[in-house]
């Protein structure tokens, strides 16, 4: 019978309003009146989530900018803590454990000179075929170690007959000046604008949000070509390596912090309109501004003053200008402020600068002069006036490294982010044969840790269940309830109990749970209106959908997680990105926090007054992203709900975490198949149904600890 309700609701009889809505958006529009008419209609019908979204993600903010420095009173609560910090920034980063230092292979292309200033076309390996493509700058004459700068480049793209000169080549002017006043300078390309072009949109344009999965950041990869590219430097002849510096603006100022945070060879720093608070990101929007290269994973939640923080006690200058509205003004003073209580506790403020000139998101002449007086100060002990300007000096093919298109046929930069950080395997599961309680028990706590860190730590409160309304008829018992997941989330439980012939509810019979996904919500609503039409006014009743629920051979309880049914939100795509990488900035996803309220709707189940459904036991259905939610909150329910849980059923779950609900950090764990092993272990039954069967059955003949694992057939 649950099989045969779960086929019903899946089965497209109608479409609720919010449903044709979200199809219109997906149809050119016949005129652009009729195009807003058709956003403001689905605007309407999403306006209860979208508050509540936005309600979440201010309180959200708030606790993770409050617990910034919380627990630095003093310079030894600091020090204590530094390494740990730059541990966790490390892990957040993809570089824990840090790669290992590879050859270089540093490869001189050629070289051009102009006015004093010579120029070296190279390339280097950061790691076997991560090519980072590069221009060095020097004066012609060298007589003795100079300082040095590593400029990081930002968003300047320079293609010419659709090939790629690189970044290096838009901000060429930064490295002619500092070597016509004493400076070496290597001007590094990124992965993205570079010669050899890879990714930095994976979520946001690409929809890559297995990186989540993950735990990959571009911004990782710029890091570690910047720890290398101080490598370089530090081996010439005609570098002090004492004396280096970074900088960069945009991306490159957000390069220039993270480089500086976790090398300390960096002596000063002035990153330029690279960073603002989690505020600025998160509740006023700057994130859809801003590509993923920018954002390190957030597993430790973390507000980035904690980012800036770990440069101190050396020299860094924070620079920006007064109306960007990607780094806005209050977000840069506010970070500056926090970080300046820790230069304090070293008594060191006079390393700390804030410099705001006027203009908008622009590489603007007075950042470049306040940036060159402070390197000036800091690594040549100068302070006298800058009296030349930066001018661009070489054409972009003086500084082109690769000849015309040709690039290394063992390049990875392209495809980096497929192995730069390391993932688990399904093998994994097979070693864990060995001792299985053990590795479950490690991989849960990493999970708990790692992937969930993102939930409130108690659940030992119990989800306070609201009875909304109650609806008796000849056939059953409709309960309308709702739960608080965690605030403001209210949402909804529906509890529908059959009658016996003899119009009492069913005293026996078990608990089937089902977890909605989307479009098991519009199904589920079109059965409840032919029950209760006045709750559903929007959708049209499916009366043979209804009749299976109250034929059923015991009580059913559904349930929705937040995003879903009536607490879902925005149907634009583009907002729905930007929902989801604002989660991630957050140290959560919305699969995660799914996961969270598919838990507690499990746990409000036992509080719900005067229903059949408190103590039996349960048989929790789902199906699709919502399998992978059950999942997990099965196996990270509270012993009580575990104790209760009879079995598992799940339709269409993906095999590989990559197929699967975005997860934080999830697959530097575990693959899926072992999640569903560990839960093989905790429920008395677990079934594996639908498009994906034949794929889980043939696994299960490998991987002895996926034996206990049942089969159902199409």
């Amino acid at each position: 019978m649950r099989q045969r309700f779960h086929r019903l609701l899946l089965r497209p009889t109608c479409l609720s309003f919010p449903f044709v809505i979200a199809a219109m958006l997906l149809t050119p529009p016949a005129s652009c009146h009729a195009d807003d008419a058709s956003r403001s209609r689905a605007a309407s019908q999403t306006a209860d989530g979208d508050a509540l979204l936005a309600e979440y993600f201010a309180e959200q903010t708030r606790r993770i900018a409050d617990a910034c420095f919380a627990e630095i009173e003093t310079l030894e609560d600091w020090t204590d803590r530094r390494e740990q910090y730059r541990e966790q920034l490390l892990d957040m980063l993809g570089l824990n454990p840090m790669p290992a230092r590879s050859d270089l292979q540093v490869t001189v292309t050629g070289q051009d000179q102009q006015d004093g200033v010579v120029v070296e076309r190279l390339h280097f390996q950061s790691m076997p075929g991560l090519y980072v493509t590069g221009n060095l700058y020097r004066p012609a004459e060298v007589t003795e170690p100079l300082p040095a700068v590593l400029y990081v480049c930002g968003h300047g793209r320079v293609v010419k007959d659709g090939i790629s000169y690189g970044n290096k080549v838009h901000y060429q002017h930064h490295g002619g000046w500092f070597a016509r006043n004493g400076y070496v300078c290597l001007t590094i390309d990124t992965i993205q604008l570079g010669e050899i072009e890879g990714i930095h949109h994976g979520t946001y344009r690409e929809k890559m949000w297995w990186w989540n999965n993950r735990g990959y950041t571009p911004v990782g990869v710029e890091a570690w070509n910047g720890v290398r590219a101080l490598d370089l430097l530090q081996a010439r002849d005609d570098v002090d390596p004492e004396r280096i510096g970074v900088t960069g603006r945009s991306g490159g100022g957000a390069y220039s912090w993270y480089l500086a945070a976790i090398d300390s060879r960096v002596g000063a720093a002035v990153p330029v309109a690279g960073i603002t608070n989690m505020h600025n990101h998160v509740v006023d929007g700057c994130v859809s501004g801003h590509c993923d290269c920018m954002y390190m994973v957030n597993t430790y939640r973390w507000d980035f003053p904690m980012l800036a923080a770990l440069i101190a006690p050396r020299p860094l200058l924070i620079s920006n200008t007064d109306r960007d509205r990607i780094f806005p003004l209050d977000g840069v003073v506010d970070v500056h402020a926090k970080v300046r209580q820790i230069y304090q506790l070293y008594d060191a403020e006079e390393n700390l600068g804030l410099h705001i000139t006027s203009g908008g998101h622009s590489d603007t002449q007075e950042l470049r002069i306040h940036a060159f007086r402070w390197l000036n100060h800091h690594l040549r002990d100068d302070d006298s006036l800058i009296d030349t300007v930066a001018t661009k000096l070489f054409e972009p093919s003086q500084l082109k490294v690769f000849e015309g298109d040709s690039v290394p046929a063992d390049e990875r930069t392209s495809t980096i982010h497929e192995s730069f950080v390391p993932a688990a395997s399904v093998e994994d599961l097979k070693a864990a044969a060995a001792d299985p309680k053990a590795a479950f028990a490690r991989w849960k706590q990493q999970l708990r840790s790692h992937t969930f860190g993102g939930w409130p730590q108690s659940l030992d409160a119990p989800p306070k269940v609201t009875i909304e309304a109650r609806v008796d008829r000849d056939d059953a018992t409709v309960l309308f309830a709702t739960y608080l997941s965690q605030d403001p989330f209210r949402l909804p439980l529906v509890v529908v109990v059959p009658k016996t012939d003899a119009g009492s509810e069913a005293s026996a019979g078990e608990v089937t749970v089902r977890v909605l996904n989307e479009a098991d919500w519009q199904a589920s609503a079109a059965a409840l209106a032919a029950a209760a039409p006045q709750r559903y006014p929007n959708a049209t009743a499916d009366t043979a959908a209804w009749a299976t629920l109250a034929t059923a051979d015991g009580p059913t309880v559904l349930l929705a997680p937040r995003g879903v049914g009536p607490t879902g939100w925005t149907q634009d795509e583009r907002d729905r990105t930007h929902v989801r990488r604002r989660f991630m900035l957050l140290g959560q996803t919305v699969a995660g926090m799914q996961v969270f309220d598919v838990l507690r709707g499990l746990q409000a189940i036992a509080e719900i007054p005067d229903s059949p459904v408190t103590s039996r036991p349960l048989h929790i259905d789902a199906s699709g992203p919502a399998a992978a939610w059950a999942l997990y909150a099965t196996l990270f329910a509270p012993e009580a709900v575990q104790q209760r849980t009879a079995s598992l059923q799940l339709e269409a779950l993906p095999v590989r975490n990559r197929q699967a609900p975005d997860l934080l950090n999830v697959s530097r764990i575990v693959e899926l198949p072992a999640v569903v092993a560990m839960a093989a272990r905790e429920v008395p039954e677990v079934r594996i149904g639908g498009e994906t069967r034949p794929a889980w059955q043939e696994l299960a003949t490998e991987q002895p600890l996926l034996e206990p694992l049942r089969f159902e057939q199409p």
